[in-house]
């Protein structure tokens, strides 16, 4: 029972490791940060609670879900996503990275996303997580405050 138990954690984690590869989000921040790095790419780092947080579940679906953003992004950012779900299982680790981020980064609410670079400076004060419009608004927001941070 126990080994079956173990086989069926570790499918579970490697078809949650999976999903995440394919969506482009990634979950652990030092690899974020190395990919930034490597890419010499921004970080757009969000704070979400994916199965409970309303205003979360909308950006998702409108905006991160869109393929102008998913083309956009995946050319010009690297995603991050630091997740407090509530029905979600997560590893402690894991929990552990994202209880460190949110205090690092002062999160007060979500979503709360910020544009940071590979030593995970903010790019911008701007919270990214409160915009209002579609897709196409969202990448042209995020290409100005990166514009902005080139000059």
């Amino acid at each position: 029972m126990k080994r079956i138990l173990i086989t069926v954690a570790s499918l579970v984690a490697l078809s949650a490791a999976s999903m995440a590869a394919e969506s482009g989000w990634l979950h652990d921040y030092e690899a974020a940060k190395k990919q930034a790095k490597e890419e010499n790419k921004p970080i757009l780092i969000n704070f979400t609670g994916t199965d409970w947080c309303g205003w979360c579940i909308k950006i998702e679906k409108e905006i991160f879900a869109n393929e102008e953003f998913k083309a956009y992004a995946k050319e010009n950012l690297v995603l991050m996503e630091v997740d407090f779900p509530k029905k979600k299982e997560q590893s402690e680790e894991l929990k552990a990275q994202n209880k460190k981020l949110d205090k690092e980064f002062k999160i007060e609410g979500y979503p709360t996303i910020f544009l940071i670079d590979a030593e995970g400076k903010k790019l911008s004060e701007k919270d990214l997580g409160s915009h209002k419009g579609d897709a196409k608004a969202y990448v042209e927001l995020i290409k100005g405050l990166l514009a902005g941070k080139k000059e």
